[in-house]
């Protein structure tokens, strides 16, 4: 990928979230954001399995109660794929990063877990989303959360500054995802671990096949095949990694779970 792709293929995503942020911020309610969202994607390469209402995306995903309590435009904001919380589980007094945190549904749910001894960060790229972040933290109520300015690929913190590291439906989108990798094990502390949910291929389906089914800056082009994942976080230090699959966003294509230690 060269570089003024890279960079034509970034501000789609920023636009994309900064879209469904102003959305939000005018009241919208999850379907009409996700309406919104899916507009921000060429109508020649968005498939039906990426539009609003399919299913494989958004805050319905979260188990009943889960997000009861939270201000309504964090829920609204929520475009992930799955639950990282449940995937992570999270334990009181740890430091949780969030990575592409958006509205910062995962990030207040994070600080909810980890508890007053405990403290959630959240970097995302797209002004609009933190703006709408940090007014959700500030309705919650939310003091041991941060969120921060800055790219996945380059996080804003220090050396082993988190216990855990979270994302929803984000490392697909990134265009340098060995990058993101290596800053993950560069933030965790030793004993640390991932808790991700990504839109995952099947080793079977090459690049090409993948941009076939669907855009970019809807998820699916960009992602990762399962081994693809797997030997991307080998490289970057990574054991006991896994991805399991847990439902289809696109044929031949799943929202997934991904789980990894550094050592």
């Amino acid at each position: 990928m060269n570089e003024s792709t890279d960079l034509a293929l970034r501000e789609q995503v920023r636009a994309r979230y900064a879209q469904a942020a102003i959305a939000v911020r005018g009241g919208a309610v999850s379907e009409q954001v996700r309406a919104v969202e899916s507009e921000c994607c060429s109508t020649t390469c968005c498939t039906p399995a990426n539009v609003e209402g399919d299913g494989w995306s958004g805050a319905g995903l979260y188990e009943r109660g889960v997000t009861d309590g939270l201000p309504d435009e964090a829920v609204a904001a929520s475009l992930g794929c799955g639950n990282p919380l449940m995937v992570a589980d999270l334990r009181e007094g740890e430091r949780v990063l969030d990575l592409g945190s958006g509205g910062g549904i995962d990030v207040l749910l994070s600080a909810q877990r980890v508890g007053p001894t405990g403290y959630a960060y959240g970097v995302d790229m797209t002004e609009e989303m933190l703006d709408l972040a940090r007014a959700n933290a500030a309705r919650a109520g939310a003091d041991n959360v941060e969120f921060l300015r800055g790219d996945i690929e380059a996080v804003p913190l220090p050396d082993g500054a988190v216990d855990v590291v979270i994302s929803n439906c984000v490392i697909n989108l990134s265009t340098d995802k060995p990058a993101v990798l290596a800053e993950m094990f560069r933030v965790l502390v030793p004993g640390g671990r991932i808790g991700i949910s990504d839109v995952v291929a099947e080793d079977t389906l090459t690049p090409g096949e993948r941009v076939r089914r669907g855009s970019f800056v809807n998820c699916i082009a960009g992602a990762l095949s399962r081994t693809e994942y797997l030997d991307g976080l080998a490289a970057a230090g990574f054991v006991d990694a896994e991805v399991t699959f847990t439902h289809e966003a696109a044929p031949e294509m799943h929202a997934a779970i991904i789980r990894a230690t550094k050592p």
